[in-house]
Order: structure tokens, then C-alpha cells, then sequence
């Protein structure tokens, strides 16, 4: 490393302490009130618009931080971002970016669809460069595993963008469950209200002619080679299986973070699901594979790391809920409009908003007439964003998150699991052609985690892993 590198991170670990637990930095900490471009964070965006305009926006509020170079595949959606840090150096493939500017970047926020979250965060962190990967960290359970792994090996900061974790929500409902207000957890109810965007729907066809600004190649990144179409860009390719995880992939990383927090689980060892099919393609036997379902139940057991027996984890989605628990009262809300998680315990109950918010006890009238346990975990007045660009400064082992990869890798395996149930439902629907009990539905799979494999039903190992186009593998570590 450079001297001029090594100097400058010194000066960042130094102005990180000073600073320590502060939201906004006084300008008397910084001698004359700011801090130069050469002495700051440099951060690089992988993904520009959407979410990754407002992530970008959120790094930025830190005085220590310097967007120094912007990545998208399509000039439309990286226009704002372009305008407003003109600073940057701006490309449209990442490799690209990673090789010209690896001795300017420090740390790189990735934020592309879910296809392309594991090769563009492996790459940055073989550079040595810190991580910031929005939810769902990975595309398939392998690739969770595979950065997690990869994070500890090459001791970069990293952290997953689901915010809840940070916050205040998650932290008071831990301590109301360690302070045992309502037993021992037996199961859990999670559930959304996505999908917003089209899920289930036949494979889009036509011809299009792909916009100048976008290329569509490095869209399409690690995944098949397939003809353009409008239909998936900017946003609803979350509903298809060749590059988004589905309602659950999108929420699951938000609205079961409590659950992973709280309770003494960690992988599945089952998996079971239903899934909503669309009529029309029932009756005509095509049932589409390629797409994720309009609506699903997937309910994971989960063994108890204690040995005490096992907690079953359920997820409601496409407008799909949970039983109403008689506590709650007739007017009383169910959740947020997001969804929400309900744990049942042996003594009592507690409903969780999505982010991990507003955790009561049922009935509500008991957040009253309960004397709640003091609040004794660490807050995270800076955020979720700025904590992590606090641990960068601080430098790996130094700094914390709340969502490094060795928490978010194994959550995301989880969740996934459930994908895996709902994809092997979908493998092959037998409609009018004898109901072959093989792929029924209703069929349990039994997964071993600690060789990733589906034990009772080989042909959904297919989805364990992913098939990379020549050039966007992932690299050995």
C-alpha cells in the first residue's frame, strides 16, 4: 500500500475516535471546519439509481465521506446521481471501475438487482475494499455462504442493507424477550405486502429495441443471455426468478430480522410451502417456472441452538396473513402496511411492525401494565449507513455493524431456503397429467446446511447454486 494510502486511513482511524457517536461532527473538531477530499472515506457506487441513489445519499451525510466514482448500466437511472456528485468519475461496468480506481476507492455500496450482488461485492472485497451490500445479500444460499466466508478471509467491514437492524426497534424487543415477558418462543408469523410489482405473470416476448443509455449486457451480467424487454427494467425484475428472489427476497432481510436477533436459531433443517397459481396457466399445463408466484406460505423449521426442540418460522405473502391473535383487539392494527411479525411464546405473545418497529406485548394494554426491562443493548444513534462508515474508518476488528456478512450470510440462507421450497413447488406442475406425487406441493424438503444440499429431493439442488455466464463467474477464494 501506498504511504500516501497509509497516511490517509491513520488520519481517518484518528478522526473516527474523536468523532466517535456523533450523527454530525462540530466544525471546531475539524480545525477549520472540514476535511479534505484526500483525508475522507472514499466510497464508490455499484448501482446508482433507485436505492442506490438513496444510499448514496445517506453515506454522503457524513463529513468523512467522499464519493469519488458512480457505476450503473443505464445513463437514465445514474442521471441524478451524476448531477448531484459531479465529482465522480462515472462508469457502466463495474470491473471496469474496480481495476481503474483500486487505489482511489476504499469502500464500495452495492445496489444492483439480486443477480449481481455477489459477483460485484466478491470483486470489491478481493480488492481489500469494505462492502455495503443491500438486501437480499445474495441471489442463491451458495453465494451467502460464499461471502461470508470471504469476509472474514479478506477482514473487510461489511454490512447488509436492511436498516431495521440498527434500530431502536429491534434493540426493545430483545430486551422485553431476554427479560422473558413472554416465555420461550415456539413459532413465529412474518409476513408482507408485496409483491408490488407483477409476479406470476407469462414471459414477457416481443421485440424491443434496447435504449441508447442502457446496455443491456451488463444488466443481464451473470445471467442468461436473453432478448431486451421493457418489462423488466427499472424495478419488476424482482419478479423473476433469472435475477430477483421475489416478495420474499425483497422483505424477508427486513421483516424477519427480530426473529434471527431474538430467538436461539440459526439454519432450517426443513422446508415446506403452498403457492397461489395462476388459473389460467394451471388449466393450460404451463404453469411458468421462470417466474416467482403471486402470493405463498413457506413455513422453516428451525432446531433450537440450545438442543431445546425447535421453532417453526412461517412467511405470509401477496396479501396473504397469519391467523389474528385473540389478544389483539377488533380495531387494533395488525402489523404496519408493510407487514409485520407476530412470536408466540409460552407465556404470552408479542407483535413486531416491519423494520423491526413498535414491539408490543398482547394485549396491549400490558406495555402499561408491565414494567419493561431498562434498556442495557447499545442504540445506533447514526444509522445503519453511518455506522458502517464509522466501522470503515475505525478499520476491520475495530469498527461494528449490525449486519456484518457473518450475521447476514447465514440469515440470508435462511430466508433463501424458503425460495428453494417455493422453486421446487414450481419445477414441475403435473396438472392434468396424473398428479405425480414427486412434485407435489405439499412435499417437505429436508436440508442438510452444513453441505448446503437438499437431502430428500435432489432435484432442487439445482437452485442452490448459480449458473454464471463466461466472464461474471465467481472467482475462487
Amino acid at each position: 500500500m501506498a504511504a500516501s494510502s497509509l497516511h490517509r486511513r491513520k488520519f481517518l482511524q484518528q478522526s473516527a475516535l474523536t468523532a466517535a457517536g456523533f450523527f454530525i461532527v462540530p466544525r471546531h473538531v475539524l480545525g477549520r471546519g472540514f476535511v479534505a477530499p484526500s483525508d475522507k472515506l472514499n466510497i464508490a457506487a455499484i448501482g446508482v439509481g433507485g436505492k442506490g441513489e438513496s444510499d448514496i445519499d445517506s453515506f454522503a451525510k457524513s463529513p468523512f465521506v467522499n464519493i469519488v466514482a458512480l457505476c450503473d448500466v443505464d445513463d437514465r437511472q445514474s442521471a441524478a446521481g451524476r448531477k448531484k456528485y459531479p465529482q465522480a468519475s462515472y462508469f457502466r461496468d463495474f470491473r471496469v471501475m474496480l481495476e481503474k480506481e483500486r487505489n482511489t476507492i476504499d469502500a464500495c455500496s452495492i445496489s444492483t438487482p439480486d443477480h449481481t450482488h455477489a459477483v460485484a461485492t466478491l470483486a470489491a472485497m478481493q480488492l481489500g475494499k469494505h462492502v455495503y451490500t443491500q438486501k437480499p445479500l445474495t441471489h442463491n444460499i451458495a453465494e451467502a455462504r460464499l461471502l461470508a466466508t470471504a469476509a472474514e478471509k479478506y477482514k473487510v467491514v461489511t454490512q447488509m442493507g436492511n436498516q431495521g437492524g440498527s434500530g431502536e426497534g429491534v434493540r426493545k424487543a430483545k430486551e422485553m424477550y431476554e427479560a422473558g415477558l413472554i416465555g420461550e418462543v415456539t413459532e413465529a408469523h412474518a409476513w408482507t405486502n408485496r409483491p408490488v410489482w407483477p409476479q406470476g405473470q407469462a414471459t414477457p416476448s416481443g421485440d424491443f429495441t434496447i435504449p441508447a443509455e442502457l446496455d443491456w449486457d451488463l444488466w443481464l451480467g451473470p445471467a442468461k443471455s436473453i432478448p431486451y424487454h421493457p418489462a423488466y427494467l427499472p424495478f419488476n425484475w424482482r419478479g423473476w426468478w433469472a435475477f430477483g428472489t421475489g416478495a420474499l427476497g425483497d422483505m424477508a432481510c427486513h421483516i424477519l430480522d427480530p426473529v434471527y436477533r431474538l430467538l436461539p436459531i440459526s439454519y432450517p433443517d426443513s422446508a415446506e410451502c403452498s403457492v397461489a397459481t395462476v388459473w389460467k396457466e394451471m388449466w393450460n399445463d404451463t404453469q411458468n417456472q421462470d417466474a416467482c408466484p403471486p402470493a405463498s406460505i413457506i413455513h422453516l423449521n428451525h432446531p433450537r441452538t440450545d438442543g431445546k426442540g425447535s421453532i417453526r418460522v412461517s412467511w405470509y405473502d401477496g396479501g396473504l396473513l397469519p391467523p389474528r391473535p385473540e389478544e389483539l383487539g377488533p380495531e387494533e392494527p395488525f402489523g404496519n402496511w408493510d407487514g409485520g411479525v407476530l412470536l408466540i411464546g409460552t407465556k404470552g405473545k408479542m407483535l413486531i411492525d416491519c423494520y423491526g418497529a413498535n414491539p408490543r406485548l398482547l394485549p396491549t394494554r400490558l406495555m402499561k401494565e408491565t414494567t419493561l426491562p431498562a434498556p442495557y443493548l447499545k442504540r445506533v444513534p447514526e444509522g445503519h449507513y453511518l455506522q458502517w462508515v464509522n466501522a470503515c474508518i475505525a478499520g476491520y476488528g475495530k469498527g461494528v455493524t449490525s449486519s456484518p456478512f457473518s450475521f447476514a450470510g447465514p440469515f440470508t440462507e435462511s430466508i433463501l431456503m424458503g425460495n428453494l421450497a417455493i422453486r421446487s413447488w414450481l419445477l414441475k406442475n403435473p396438472a392434468l397429467k396424473g398428479w405425480d406425487d414427486k412434485y407435489l406441493g405439499r412435499k417437505k424438503l429436508l436440508w442438510n446446511a452444513r453441505e448446503m444440499k437438499v437431502t430428500n429431493f435432489d432435484e432442487a439442488n439445482t437452485f442452490v447454486k448459480g449458473n454464471y455466464r463466461p466472464g461474471w463467474e465467481l472467482s475462487a477464494l
